[in-house]
């Protein structure tokens, strides 16, 4: 089994940064991919990145110019640059976690999911 918890959300202006991080614990494996996902109220959740097991990643159209995901395998955890945060940024994210190597972003294939931080962005 393997647990989820994320950290880093906050409230910030339209241009700001935010980092948001992923610590995994459990029966944890470097071949994990991590994927980043939002939730904005009364829209669908879309995967928002996702980093493979060789620190490769795959980006939503949306933000690939925006945001960042990285990882550190010595701490178990995974990281979300978001940088010129925009208002329809706004949303609850939250982490999730597959036994495979490549990153994903159906979260169909999704196994392990945390509970998500809110990113609250105003203008």
């Amino acid at each position: 089994q393997v647990q989820l918890a994320e950290s880093g959300g906050d409230s910030v202006q339209t241009g700001g940064s935010l980092r948001l991080s992923c610590l995994a614990t459990g029966s944890v494996a470097s071949g994990y991919s991590v994927a980043w996902f939002r939730q904005a109220p009364g829209k669908e959740r879309e995967g928002v990145a996702s980093i493979g097991s060789e620190r490769n990643s795959k980006y939503a159209n949306s933000v690939k110019v925006q945001f960042t995901i990285s990882r550190d395998h010595a701490k178990n955890s995974v990281f979300l640059q978001m940088n010129s945060i925009e208002v329809d940024d706004t949303a609850m994210y939250c982490c999730a976690a597959e036994p495979y190597g490549k990153p994903d972003l159906d979260e169909r294939d999704l196994l392990y999911w945390g509970q998500g931080p809110q990113v609250t962005v105003s203008s």
